[in-house]
């Protein structure tokens, strides 16, 4: 798959992402609702997420009441991004006249006809109303303002050169060896973890000790009995952060020492690279562009959240 891809799929998945909480804000609830979450003194109700829930595909097989209960935090956490966004975009980015919500939703209406629908299928497809799709529409053009004079054509090519191995599709094959470390774990819990691991790299980098084997009676990952092996990802969006950077660091067949993640603590070994083939910046400037734009919007609800007073009600 093509970095151009990549990205695009990234990208598509935050707009998929952005109707979907717009269609759960739309459902007025017929009864009160359940405090889901309380993000800066603003709700979020359970039947927001049940919305959320509603709008995606259904699964093959009916899942187990622990399986919704992650999909329930997981749609939480996206209607406590898309919030703390909000917040942020009222405070900090310019105003923007409705009359251009006006526009784009001309040319929506246009885009509808040549596909034989109208707004109002759209409306009632997605679950939305005309004022929803406004506000949302609104919403992306505050952010496109507040952005448009914090992204150069240096900070695009600087983009570029500092992640040229995503945009060249250069992909690393790894595997890990990972433990669940809680976000309430305390700081004897997390170095005991640490330790644990580093105990292990030791036995491993000594020959003393098989990395799969490691990782199968060791990793707490459901890729435990496949020696830790989570297959082929790209520099960028598949992995977190600093699993990427590792990863990526790493020449074949060397182990990391200790990573942190959201996910717990890791040992990393790269077992495989593909080169992939060299872009050129000239013919992909648009997506440097567009793709820069989406990882700073990324950056800033991390640090949004991190500032933010949020409290979980969901049970």
């Amino acid at each position: 798959m093509t970095a151009r891809r990549w990205a695009l799929r990234s990208l598509a998945s935050a707009a998929i992402l952005v109707v979907a909480v717009s269609a759960a804000s739309a459902q007025a609830p017929a009864t009160p609702a359940k405090v889901a979450a309380v993000v800066n003194g603003e709700v979020i109700t359970t039947t927001e997420v049940e919305a959320v829930l509603k709008s995606r595909t259904p699964t093959a097989t009916p899942l187990t009441e622990l399986q919704r209960k992650q999909m329930q935090l997981e749609a939480l956490s996206m209607l406590i991004d898309d919030l703390v966004m909000q917040q942020f975009l009222r405070q900090h980015a310019p105003k923007v006249d409705p009359v251009e919500a006006s526009k784009r939703l001309a040319e929506m209406e246009e885009g509808l006809k040549k596909q034989g629908k109208t707004l109002a299928d759209f409306y009632r497809e997605t679950g939305q109303t005309e004022a929803q799709i406004r506000g949302n529409m609104l919403s992306m053009l505050q952010w496109a303002a507040y952005v448009k004079d914090k992204v150069s054509e240096a900070d695009v090519k600087r983009y570029y050169d500092e992640n040229k191995e995503f945009f060249d599709n250069v992909t690393v094959r790894a595997s890990h060896i990972v433990l669940r470390v809680p976000a309430t774990a305390t700081p004897a819990e997390r170095q005991a973890a640490a330790s644990r691991l580093q105990a292990l790299r030791q036995e491993i980098v000594a020959g003393r000790l098989d990395f799969a084997e490691a990782a199968k009676k060791n990793s707490q990952c459901p890729s435990a009995p496949n020696g830790g092996d989570i297959g082929y990802f790209p520099r960028k969006w598949v992995v977190e952060e600093p699993f990427a950077r590792a990863a990526f660091a790493l020449k074949v067949n060397e182990v990391s020492d200790v990573v942190q993640t959201d996910y717990g603590l890791h040992l990393i070994k790269a077992t495989e690279r593909k080169a992939g083939q060299p872009s050129d910046f000239s013919k992909i400037k648009d997506d440097v562009r567009d793709i820069c734009i989406e990882e700073m919007r990324l950056t800033l609800v991390a640090q949004q959240r991190k500032a933010s007073q949020i409290k979980v009600e969901l049970q």
